[in-house]
């Protein structure tokens, strides 16, 4: 089984803080959404002209689980299905683009373009091996809105963490 065999797994979240945003909520926004420990959130300084950024890392496949949840309850696999399908890289990696202001909201929505989330959009990597595997377990086939199978949450996918 993958899971059992997955070498390597990482999960990334980036979110701009602008000057305006209260810190607490661009971080909420993030942990809405993914399942972070608090050792796994720092704020780092932008480059030159950038602003600063709430950055999550973490190797555990649980820290996904959020975002599991909350594909079912919008309601919105067959999406998310096709969003990252199309995003997997051929190096291992899976990008999707949030809706910063609905990911504070406990809801998700994707944006295409960065504009589309005037704050600038919430950013998610996942990395790691079989990713097609990953993504049968966050977002499965449907037929009719409804999940053609579910698979359990995998355990910790990485030895190191």
């Amino acid at each position: 089984m993958f899971w059992r065999n997955c070498v390597m797994f990482r999960v990334e979240a980036r979110c701009e803080l602008r000057p305006t945003e209260d810190r607490g909520k661009v971080v909420r926004a993030i942990t809405n959404v993914l399942s972070l420990r608090s050792d796994e959130i720092r704020i780092v300084e932008g480059g030159k002209g950038r602003y600063m950024e709430v950055v999550a890392v973490s190797h555990r496949v649980e820290a996904l689980q959020k975002l599991h949840t909350l594909l079912r309850q919008d309601r919105i696999l067959d999406t998310a299905r096709k969003l990252m399908l199309n995003s997997l890289s051929a190096s291992g990696r899976i990008t999707i683009k949030l809706h910063k202001q609905s990911a504070y909201a406990g809801h998700l929505s994707f944006v295409t373009y960065d504009e589309e989330s005037p704050l600038g959009p919430l950013r998610i990597v996942v990395e790691g091996d079989n990713l097609s595997e990953i993504v049968d377990w966050l977002a499965p086939k449907t037929k009719d809105g409804k999940p053609l199978w579910e698979l359990s949450m995998p355990g910790n996918a990485s030895a190191a963490d």
